[in-house]
């Protein structure tokens, strides 16, 4: 019997051990169950919150590589301009340069005209000479200019279409980031880049190994000795080695641009088929299927109208899932203490009362058995007693024989016996008489 206080009136009361189990087991379940209730809360609460600042993220991040792209742009913009203005400015200044020059020859060209008209003594082939020197310099000079020119413009011709090409590129490079964010966030930022699905959970987990998860193992499952496999198995254990809670995970993932579109439903029952042969507790799928979803993607799903104790979530929920069942788990983990504890004591106890029991039935037994004995043991004393009877009632009847015989025998005399015997009583006087003369 258990004493049980109770907390409001202070009064104590009794209750036998199986009721007292009932309560603990309602305790347990109501509390398990409440427990469970504000986790999912809290979790759903939570995602709701991690949703909301992933969203602000990625709209500021979008908002931000924007606002790069832009001002690349708008650098882009001002240095082509600046290279526009810059070539204008070096095609007026050998335009300039040229007019110069053609200004200055022609300015020559008077002043040797000036001098042949004021030097009439040159000869004629002199001046020819040094006119057709000077328009072979002009023309040289021209040509010189107007190939720099051209090269020139052959130059800004290639600049401008590199910086349009690098326009363009850089264009083409934050449409492509645009769009890459779009399908991340449609997505929520569950697509893994450059890494699979099971890489990247267990990549989580061993980045809190050390400091949340010192007592867990978490492996994958390569024992495929009954048919089938998970990708792995997660086991927490206390100080004692006292298992607080197994999961059973299964990685599911698809390509963008894969044609056979699969569903979580599709893998649910070798799932709980899994979980139910390597004696794990909980079975929980980690998709990437069914991307479209709103049911998969509010958070953790409960499937366990389904299968019991399932779950399915997207990999961002991977250790949220994992701390919620284990934290639920080691909140009973005290219960399951106090009804191990219970279940010993009244497993001794029923080991007391079987071995009262066998006791009991041996002593009777032996009791039985001991009275079979005494009875036989009767019966044998009883036959004895009369066998003794009759022998007292024979040797009683040779007594009386004996005493009658004594009797007989007290009462014989020689007299008696030589009655009728006169051949025998001249024996005897004879005797007599003999006797008679000797004394």
């Amino acid at each position: 019997m258990k004493d049980i206080k109770c907390p409001s009136c202070g009064k104590t009361f009794r209750i036998d051990p199986s009721s007292f189990e009932e309560i603990l087991l309602q305790i347990k379940d109501e509390e398990f169950n409440k427990q469970i209730k504000e986790r999912l809360l809290l979790a759903e609460e939570d995602n709701k919150k991690s949703l909301e600042i992933l969203k602000r993220e990625l709209e500021i991040k979008s908002l931000e590589q924007n606002r790069i792209k832009e001002n690349q742009i708008k650098v882009l913009e001002s240095k082509l301009n600046f290279a526009e203005e810059k070539k204008k400015s070096a095609l007026n200044d050998l335009k300039n340069q040229a007019t110069n020059k053609i200004n200055s020859l022609n300015n020559e060209l008077d002043n040797l005209k000036t001098e042949i008209k004021n030097q009439s003594l040159i000869s004629e082939l002199s001046l020819k000479n040094k006119v057709n020197e000077a328009v072979a310099n002009l023309e040289k000079e021209n040509s010189s200019l107007s190939n720099s020119i051209e090269k020139i413009r052959l130059e800004n011709s290639i600049n401008e279409k590199l910086i349009e090409e690098k326009f363009k590129s850089k264009i083409s490079e934050r449409d492509l980031t645009i769009q890459e964010l779009r399908e991340m966030k449609s997505r929520l930022s569950t697509k893994m880049v450059g890494e699979t699905l099971e890489i990247h959970c267990e990549t989580q987990f061993n980045l809190n190994r050390a400091t949340a998860f010192k007592n867990s193992y978490f492996e994958k499952d390569n024992d495929a000795t009954l048919g089938s496999k998970g990708d792995y198995i997660f086991r927490e254990f206390d100080n004692n080695k006292v298992e607080i809670v197994s999961i059973m995970f299964e990685m599911k993932n698809e390509s963008l641009s894969g044609t056979n579109k699969r569903k979580n439903e599709d893998f649910l029952k070798e799932l709980d088929k899994d979980r139910r042969q390597k004696s794990c507790e909980y079975a929980v799928l980690v998709s990437l299927l069914e991307p479209d979803s709103e049911l998969y993607n509010s958070g953790i799903v409960d499937v366990s109208h389904r299968f019991p104790k399932m779950y399915v979530i997207r990999p961002q929920f991977f250790l949220p899932i994992i701390s919620l069942l284990r934290n639920a788990s080691m909140e009973t983990l005290k219960y399951k203490s106090q009804i191990d504890l219970m279940k010993r004591e009244n497993y001794d106890i029923t080991n007391f009362e079987s071995t009262l029991e066998q006791f009991k039935n041996a002593f009777g037994k032996n009791v039985s058995l001991a009275q079979d004995r005494f009875n036989d043991a009767i019966s044998e004393i009883d036959k004895s007693i009369n066998h003794l009877q009759k022998t007292k009632e024979a040797l009683i009847l040779s007594k009386k024989h004996l005493l009658s015989a004594d009797s007989k025998s007290q009462e014989l005399t020689v007299k008696k016996l030589t009655k009728n015997n006169p051949t025998m009583k001249k024996k005897f006087d004879d005797l007599n008489n003999f006797e008679d003369q000797v004394a």
